[in-house]
This record gives structure tokens, C-alpha cells and sequence, in this order.
């Protein structure tokens, strides 16, 4: 099992035609994931071959639904583009639509974002601004390297990108079940509440990884969920620890306000729920360690 992106997605890429797109596409493909057509309006009917594999090239995300049966979009188009992009995806009712690129302005995501709410929710968006999601052994869809960590039975949920790759390095002994890369923007399709769910829905996942960062309450209402839905075992980090006061740090949504959006209090929250939090993620990884192997 995993979440949302398992060995049966059929993926299309959106802006399979650019630089990012192919090179990205092409990685997918090394991984194993299952990449089976892109979405260009101004070259459709055309091909595009990517290790080895010809890929058609579809002039709308509903034409490529038709023809491959995709349930899966990997979003590569430049942010001035990408509002429309992603309306198309929803519109046409992809199950799952991942946003890698970064700079979406935060009107145009709240606006795709509300389109989806409207729709009923047929289409989850993951990002922007994010890494994507892999399920090891089984798919990948976005940036996330392949070839970190095996498959297991512990889920990542993680506004960083980097982060995410460190700790599937950490506990590449264990292996993850999926994980998932949220994106740091303040506007984003699926939080971490989504994904805790999710992994406490999923049989196959044993434990879970939080990794979050100063900035806004999402870490507090995930702590509060937790409190009242999550029976597996949690750990978290917070990134942002020496973070000064009043500071943009790197991602949009990380303005910590006096103590609100503070690593601390963040940390607090989640401990007072349960949630071991390691000041490092090296720590972090060492308290998963520990839970994993005491199952």
C-alpha cells in the first residue's frame, strides 16, 4: 500500500516539452514510475522520446485522461502559467495533480485551490512550490530522488524539500511506505492534517514522520488533530529554531509574529499531544528509530 501514488498511477506531465519537464520526466521514468504521456497545447499530436519510450504529447489534460487513462498530472509549467494549468487538471477531474513549480503567485493558488473545494474535491492538489510525492519501489511523481531510501512502512509528511530528502536518508534502513512533500507556500492544496489521515488510514504504515517549519499554525492544528484522530505513533521536527523574530525565512509562509509561528511553540504544541519532537532531524530521525524498532 501507499498513499495516493501507488505502482498502479498512470502519470502525465504537464509542460513535458521544457527543460524541467523532460529532465524530470526522464527521472521518473529511471525510477520506475509509470509516465505515460505529457500535455503541451502548442505541440500536441507530437511525441517526445524519454529513455527510450515514446510519449504522445496531448493538447489538453482531458485529452490525455481519454487516450492513457492517467490519474496522475506532475505540473512543470512556469508560475505565470501554472493557475491555468492546474484549472485545466481540475476541470478535467484528475484524481491527483502535483504542483512542483515555485513562485505561484498566492492569489492563484487560493483561486485553484477553491476551484477544487467547488468541484467536490475530485481532483487533490499537492503544492505548489513542493517536491512531489514518491512511494519508493513503487512510483514517483516530482522532484524527489528515487533512489534515497526502499520502500517500508513509515509515512513523511514535510513542508521542506530538502528536509524530506534528509530524513528518507536517515531512516533508509526502515524504508517509507510515501512520502510527501506539502510545499512551505501559505496557500497550499494538501496539508499535513491530509496526509496524517491518510497514513492512519493506510495498513501499511506503521509510524509517521512531521516535519514542519516556523511560520503560521499549521503544526498547531496538526497537533490538535492528532490529539483527537491519530493512533500511530508521530515524531516531528520544526525547522527554525534559530530563526530571528520578524524574518522571511527561504519559504513564503515561514513570518514568524512574536511567539505565534515560533519553532518552539510549535514544538510545544506537539509534545503537549505526544509528539516526540527532535531539536535536529538527525534526532528526530534517532526518536523514529527507537519507535520502529520497539513495534
Amino acid at each position: 500500500m501507499a498513499i495516493w501514488l501507488t505502482e498502479n498511477s498512470k502519470i502525465i506531465v504537464q509542460g513535458i516539452t521544457g527543460s524541467e519537464g523532460s529532465k524530470h520526466s526522464a527521472r521518473m521514468l529511471r525510477s520506475g514510475a509509470n509516465v505515460v504521456g505529457g500535455v503541451n497545447a502548442r505541440k500536441a499530436g507530437t511525441t517526445v522520446t524519454l529513455e527510450g519510450r515514446e510519449l504522445p504529447v496531448f493538447g489538453t489534460v482531458a485529452e490525455a485522461i481519454k487516450a492513457t487513462g492517467a490519474d496522475v498530472s506532475v505540473v512543470f509549467v512556469p508560475p505565470k502559467f501554472t493557475k491555468d494549468a492546474v484549472v485545466e487538471a481540475i476541470e478535467a477531474e484528475i484524481p491527483l495533480a502535483v504542483v512542483i513549480t515555485e513562485g505561484v503567485p498566492v492569489q492563484d493558488s487560493a483561486e485553484f485551490w477553491a476551484l477544487a473545494v467547488a468541484k467536490g474535491g475530485k481532483t487533490r492538489i499537492i503544492g505548489p512550490n513542493c517536491p512531489g510525492i514518491a512511494s519508493p519501489g513503487k512510483s514517483n511523481a516530482g522532484i524527489i530522488p528515487a533512489d534515497i531510501t526502499p520502500g517500508g512502512r513509515i509515512g513523511l509528511v514535510s513542508k521542506s524539500g530538502t528536509l524530506t530528502y534528509q530524513m528518507m536518508f536517515e531512516l533508509r534502513d526502515f524504508g517509507f511506505s510515501t512520502c510527501v512533500g506539502i510545499g512551505g507556500d501559505p496557500v497550499i492544496g494538501t496539508t499535513h492534517i491530509d496526509a496524517l489521515q491518510a497514513f492512519q488510514d493506510d495498513p501499511e504504515t506503521d509510524a509517521i514522520v512531521m516535519i514542519g517549519e516556523i511560520g503560521g499554525d499549521a503544526e498547531e492544528r496538526a497537533a490538535a488533530y492528532i490529539e483527537q484522530h491519530i493512533t500511530k505513533p508521530v515524531v516531528g521536527y520544526v525547522a527554525g529554531f534559530t530563526a530571528p523574530e520578524g524574518k522571511t525565512m527561504g519559504h513564503a509562509g515561514a513570518i514568524v509574529s512574536g511567539s505565534a509561528g515560533t519553532a518552539q511553540a510549535k514544538k510545544d504544541a506537539l509534545e503537549k499531544v505526544g509528539v516526540r519532537v527532535g531539536k535536529t532531524p538527525s534526532e528526530t530521525a534517532r526518536l523514529m528509530r527507537e519507535i520502529m524498532q520497539n513495534l
